[in-house]
């Protein structure tokens, strides 16, 4: 209707405009035509404005919805756009596109919320990121930081004022910040696990889901009293998971964060790992206070550490540091050698204090057992310890090793000490072996059964200067590090007895010294050289018993033991039984063909008399050694049995049948044989 209205007027004012002006017109017509056409175009732009208008309500903007995932596409058009805009040096400034806002909002809503509790580890508030969305939230991740990077190198052309730029950097870089955190708590989160022991596990996946994020991490079940873990295997999905954050954080320029998560991860773990092993961190001064009871169980703790670490824990940490840092070789080899050098620093210090602790023979053989951990163990080591650390370590082993093997040449010699410092002046009662005999035989023995250790530790670290063997020269006890089998066959071919032979003959030589010394305080003969064949006796049995030992001591030296034993036995027959066969002599019994019946008397009683006492004195001796024993008695009984029988069958008739042949005649020789079986038993009290 309102159009139909403005046609005639508009016909009308045509009619009007198209009429000439002439000078008989009025002014007052002119004006008043003038403000006509004024208010008509005014009109006429309402009339348009209106209608304009109309049309836009009347077509409403197409609008877009966007996923994460369609958004996560037209980013990786843009991020493509702008590469292609760097290889062109495009001058005009580029259009931002509303995805890449949209993009980031997306994004950030799929960023969990966390925050950190009192141990600096995450907690997490919302509901983990299921398993399919993990790789996108990474890979989104790493859109990011690829945005991040093309925007700060784009180059803005000069005179640009648009503020567009700044902001969404400040957006990019908000947004970045935030999912970088979030991957930092998890890379730490995982790599706080006992993850090397999850193959050996039930799978818990299904549980964990519901308590980790962006992969199941199973949690230990070891217990206190099996804490080796026998092979060292890390899941292919947790190394998978650990390898993907690592290389987008390292891409995104939070390598340094990466590398410090990591690396103090796993020192916590490791250290974890050596408690449940049972070593702690014991400093020098408390090793040197600490009682030799307590020091043996860290002793036995340590070893344990050492070789569960060289063979376990080392490989499974140098396989875990490739697979996380595959990418990144070089980020790999610095963290796996700054790990171990820690902890190998933290177990060669032990080492080498207990090197330093007062030094005693009985710490010998555990000194030992360290010894042989560690040189048995370095091998292994060298072979995952990578080349710029590899010096460093080698030579920390090296002196730990030397101060360890000059510590056990020491305490080895250090029973020559003991053997001198032995000058007790009570004997032993019955001529028993001695407690130093038994004490340095057992030790012996014990030691003899490290034989090619201390062959090899003699042999590379025989430092000390003696003058019973100053024919040996540096050159000849300082060898090349052989194998032990190396070493126990040189010393069979070898002229000359090896350091360790010789420290051996030495304390043998020394203790027969002062057993020889100690024997010379019995005051009655025979039972010094029964004490000296007791000992003598003993030492050849454990010598024997030790093919080690008798290596080591030669034939020669055994040969002339033997003999030394037989001439302690004579001097003992001659002593005992020799005075006791002169009462059974015929000196001055025959006077003018007949036999003199009160010299006979006397003889008899003599006989009786001494022979008591002997029975009442050496049946309180001792004979411990069966064999000795019956030797011994075997060896009387052949004397003095056939000697008495004799003189009693051709002498006993010369006394009056009765009572004086009870009187004179105390013993048959049946009587006289079992006495003898009596001594040595060391029960008869004197």
């Amino acid at each position: 209707m309102e159009e139909e209205k403005k046609n005639p007027e508009k016909s009308n004012n045509a009619d009007a405009s198209e009429a000439p002006v002439t000078e008989s017109t009025p002014k007052a017509a002119i004006q008043t035509q003038k403000a006509e056409e004024a208010k008509e175009n005014e009109i006429k732009e309402d009339i348009q404005e209106h209608i304009d208008q109309e049309k836009v309500e009347e077509t409403p903007p197409i609008e877009i919805h966007y996923t994460i995932e369609t958004a996560s596409d037209e980013i990786d058009k843009f991020l493509s756009t702008l590469t292609n805009n760097d290889d062109h040096q495009t001058a005009s400034p580029l259009e931002i596109p509303e995805v890449v806002w949209r993009f980031l909002d997306l994004f950030e809503e799929k960023i969990p919320k966390h925050d950190l509790g009192v141990d600096g580890k995450a907690k997490m508030s919302t509901p983990v990121l299921a398993e399919e969305d993990t790789l996108l939230f990474l890979d989104s991740v790493d859109r990011v930081t690829r945005l991040a990077r093309k925007m700060s190198e784009m180059k803005l052309p000069e005179n640009t004022s648009d503020q567009t730029y700044g902001v969404l950097n400040n957006r990019i870089g908000g947004v970045q910040q935030r999912a970088m955190s979030f991957l930092e708590d998890e890379f730490r989160f995982i790599l706080d696990q006992d993850i090397f022991n999850l193959d050996h596990k039930k799978d818990t996946t299904k549980e964990n889901n519901q308590e980790t994020d962006l992969k199941p991490v199973a949690e230990s079940n070891q217990s206190a009293e099996d804490p080796i873990i026998n092979t060292p295997r890390v899941s292919l999905e947790v190394s998978s998971w650990l390898n993907k954050m690592a290389k987008v954080m390292i891409s995104g320029g939070y390598e340094s964060e990466c590398v410090e998560i990591y690396i103090i991860a796993r020192r916590n773990a490791f250290d974890e790992s050596l408690n449940n092993l049972g070593f702690e961190k014991i400093s020098l001064d408390d090793v040197q206070k600490m009682h030799w009871d307590t020091l043996e169980r860290e002793i036995a703790s340590w070893i344990t550490t050492f070789s569960q670490c060289t063979n376990v824990y080392f490989a499974g940490e140098h396989k875990l540091a490739e697979v996380v840092f595959a990418d990144q070789p070089m980020i790999a080899s610095s963290l796996f050698s700054n790990l171990i050098r820690g902890v190998m620093i933290q177990l060669l210090n032990f080492a080498e204090a207990l090197a330093m602790t007062k030094r005693s023979a009985e710490k010998l053989f555990k000194v030992l057992d360290m010894y042989e951990c560690l040189r048995d163990n370095i091998p292994a080591l060298n072979a995952l310890v990578p080349d710029q650390c590899a010096n460093e370590l080698q030579n920390e082993m090296m002196v730990a090793k030397i101060r360890l093997g000059e510590a056990a040449i020491f305490m080895f010699c250090d029973l020559e000490n003991s053997i001198k410092s032995d000058m007790a002046k009570t004997t032993v009662p019955g001529g028993a072996v001695h407690p130093l005999t038994r004490y340095t035989m057992n030790y012996l023995k014990y030691a003899c059964e490290y034989k090619n250790t201390l062959e090899q530790v003699f042999r590379e670290h025989w430092k000390i200067e003696r003058t019973d063997s100053s024919s040996l020269s540096r050159q000849e006890t300082e060898g090349e590090d052989q194998s032990c089998d190396n070493n126990n066959n040189d010393n069979n071919n070898a002229s000359q007895p090896s350091p360790f032979a010789q420290q051996l003959v030495s304390v043998m030589d020394l203790l027969d010294q002062n057993l020889d010394a100690k024997s010379k305080m019995y005051k009655d003969v025979s039972l010094s050289s029964i004490f000296m064949m007791n000992n003598g006796r003993y030492i050849l049995q454990k010598i024997k018993g030790s093919v080690e030992i008798h290596e080591a001591m030669g034939d020669t030296w055994c040969r002339k033991k033997s003999s030394d034993l037989r001439n302690y036995h004579k001097t003992y027959q001659r002593e005992t039984w020799g005075r006791l066969l002169g009462c059974l002599g015929l000196d001055g019994l025959m006077a003018n063909g007949k036999v003199v019946k009160p010299v006979l008397k006397e003889k008899f009683k003599s006989f009786n008399s001494m022979f008591d006492e002997i029975h009442r004195t050496q049946s309180t001796w001792v004979v411990s050694d069966d064999q000795l024993q019956s030797e011994l008695r075997v060896s009387i009984s052949s004397v003095v049995i056939p000697a008495y029988r004799s003189f009693m069958g051709r002498f006993s008739q010369y006394l009056d049948p009765g009572r004086q042949t009870e009187k004179y005649i105390k013993y048959q020789p049946e009587d006289i044989e079992t006495y003898i079986d009596e001594l040595f038993d060391g029960k008869r009290k004197p």
